[in-house]
């Protein structure tokens, strides 16, 4: 997404994000979004958009700071 952000190229696999392709690309040419890289061991993301094992979704709900409600009392 990066790459395709800093060095608009048509791909064929790309064209379903076209759209927020060109959004995200002209954010980015206006300063107003900057885009980085994000290791996938620490990409929060990943717990509300794969199945993931209880080991890494327990490791994800500590780097987003979150704790179970039974545990608090």
């Amino acid at each position: 997404a990066i790459d395709l952000a800093k060095h608009p190229v048509s791909h064929g696999r790309s064209k379903h994000i076209e759209r927020r392709f060109h959004f995200l690309r002209d954010q980015v040419n206006r300063d107003k979004l900057e885009l980085e890289y994000c290791k996938s061991e620490i990409q929060l993301a990943d717990i509300l958009t794969k199945p993931l094992k209880k080991a890494r979704v327990d490791e994800l709900k500590k780097l987003m700071g979150m704790k179970c409600l039974e545990n608090l009392y």
